[in-house]
């Protein structure tokens, strides 16, 4: 498939998406070293060169996990749009979903960087954030709405002129997306609109702890489906080709994105098993709802597995398992392969700890200690991440015309990223499970700060394994931004000015089914299962708990007034 003309407007926007968030990400890496620092006690304080802990972990969280993420998927959503449906995108919709996304995420960030909005990327009530850190995420939400709301006229447009034609899997997987992050964040909106902004105004005074959370994790959960599905679409239309093969099954690949849909959001109560305001009874249904979710996953790891067998075999494989051995794990010039194989085998392992946190008498076990962000960096920290890294850099060189520089330094990133995640989450979860160590704890202030009268020498251990692993981490993090930015900053090697993909043909092309072929069917079902998973929880959050709360300021232990 040739590569696609972009007009001068999408190409100054796709640049804006890809590159403002990754010159944030050096803050984000520098915050998240910081935090394995504190964890082990290196780090004694409450802060370092002026960022306090909690103001450090917030920063962490809200760039890597929600502005990182949401910037690429718009990005790489504009980016496929274009490249499938061979249409420009509308310029006003463009201009208006960037300029919502970028000033609320300044607006955010000045809030974390005065140290006013220390909340956490959850920011959960009844932690109390400046009104500007709410206003900018919920503008930063919306500005993704209008880029998917853009896209919609693009499709109905191409549907209408190729009536007969499957949709391209790549454009089902992110309009799958995107209806999925709609319905999710819309609760979200929710609580930071009628809650959260009235109440850190002073318009209202307490809040309902309970519904405000239960509204977070109707959003917090499926945004975790958010980020992974852009690193699903990559598995299957651009791995299998950069390979050297195809793509198993088209039809196992749009069941698979359909699936998300219907699944991915009435399971957040999952987050909650340990809150006694909600009925047992709910807590069940969104377990069983949460171990569908391996289905589709399941459903991947086949399909893509068979891709990869095929490619090997086309490169060369005879026997039983030598296919592994006959992919381009080293090629630095087909890297896309590096980044998506090294994260698809981390989340493996992140995928198998899911299965435990969606297990009652487990979760009870690991809730609130190292192993829940061990579990979250080998998802989020991993198969996105790199993704995202890949692509990243991938779409710079087609729409600036660029070589990627450096090329055996970013082809070391994948798996140095590796090496340090296996090790760095280890420790978490080893902390976790076995010695029950805290999450969110500055540790360094308390329990590993040997002068001080509640040192615990048995985290010691497990919290220096976690610095190792982020140490080479941000070594490799390191290796990417001289990439990157050599990258950008280099002379450009042709025109540029296109967006291109490897694109995998599919080996089973099955028939085209009309109505599983619509994505509406699979959105009317999703609302319909929503609505008779959250009727419980809402309705108990409402009836059981208090509503008028104090607040609390992360600066300290007692109710804050106003």
């Amino acid at each position: 498939m040739e590569a696609f003309k972009i007009n001068k407007s999408s190409k100054i926007i796709l640049l804006i998406e890809i590159i403002f968030p990754i010159v944030l990400l050096i803050l984000g890496i520098y915050n998240g070293l910081l935090q394995t620092l504190y964890r082990s006690g290196i780090i004694h304080g409450n802060s370092f060169l002026g960022i306090e802990y909690y103001q450090g972990l917030t920063l962490h969280g809200v760039i890597n996990a929600v502005v990182l993420t949401t910037f690429f998927a718009v990005a790489f959503g504009n980016a496929l749009m274009m490249f499938y449906l061979r249409k420009q995108l509308n310029k006003f919709t463009n201009i208006l979903s960037v300029v919502l996304m970028v000033g609320g995420t300044l607006m955010a960030a000045l809030a974390m960087l005065s140290g006013k909005a220390s909340v956490l990327y959850t920011f959960y009530a009844p932690l109390m954030a400046h009104p500007a850190f709410y206003l900018g995420l919920a503008l930063a939400v919306v500005g993704s709405w209008v880029a998917f709301f853009g896209w919609i006229p693009l499709y109905t447009s191409w549907r209408k002129e190729n009536p007969d034609k499957k949709t391209p899997l790549a454009v089902w997987g992110m309009l799958s997306n995107f209806i999925i992050w709609f319905f999710a964040s819309a609760s979200v909106a929710v609580e930071i609109l009628f809650f959260l902004l009235p109440w850190s105004l002073g318009w209202i005074e307490g809040i309902n702890v309970e519904l405000t959370r239960t509204l977070f994790w109707f959003f917090g959960h499926p945004l975790v489906y958010f980020w992974l599905l852009p690193a699903y679409i990559m598995y299957y239309t651009i791995l299998p080709q950069v390979a050297g093969g195809k793509l198993y099954s088209d039809k196992a690949g749009r069941l698979v994105f359909a699936l998300f849909i219907i699944l991915s959001i009435p399971i957040g109560t999952h987050h909650q098993f340990m809150e006694p305001g909600i009925e047992k009874g709910y807590k069940l249904i969104h377990s069983i709802l949460t171990f569908g979710v391996a289905i589709p996953s399941l459903l991947t790891a086949f399909t893509v597995a068979a891709s990869l067998e095929y490619a090997g075999r086309k490169n060369g494989a005879k026997g039983l398992l030598d296919w592994m051995f006959k992919l381009p794990y080293f090629d630095k010039n087909k890297y896309l392969f590096a980044y998506g194989i090294i994260g698809l085998l981390i989340f493996i392992r992140g995928g198998a700890g899911g299965i435990v946190n969606a297990s009652y008498s487990l979760n009870a076990t690991v809730h609130n200690t190292g192993w829940i962000p061990g579990h979250f960096h080998l998802t989020v920290g991993g198969p996105v991440f790199l993704a995202i890294l890949g692509l990243s850099l991938y779409m710079i060189t087609k729409i600036l015309g660029k070589e990627v520089k450096y090329k055996t330094l970013n082809l070391m990133v994948p798996y140095f990223w590796f090496v340090g995640l296996m090790i760095f989450s280890t420790g978490l979860k080893m902390g976790g499970l076995e010695y029950g160590e805290p999450r969110r704890t500055n540790m360094g202030l308390s329990y590993l700060n040997m002068g001080g009268d509640s040192f615990e020498p048995f985290w010691l251990f497990t919290t220096l394994t976690t610095v190792m692993g982020g140490i080479i981490m941000t070594i490799a993090a390191i290796f990417y931004f001289i990439t990157f930015f050599g990258t950008l900053f280099s002379k450009s090697v042709n025109e540029g000015g296109v967006v291109e993909f490897p694109v995998a043909e599919a080996y089973h092309d099955e028939p085209n089914i009309k109505p599983v072929n619509k994505l509406l069917p699979w959105a009317i079902a999703a609302l319909l299962i929503i609505a008779a998973a959250y009727y419980g929880p809402i309705k108990n959050t409402l009836d059981n708990t208090l509503t008028k709360s104090p607040t609390y300021l992360p600066s300290s232990p007692v109710p804050h007034t106003h």
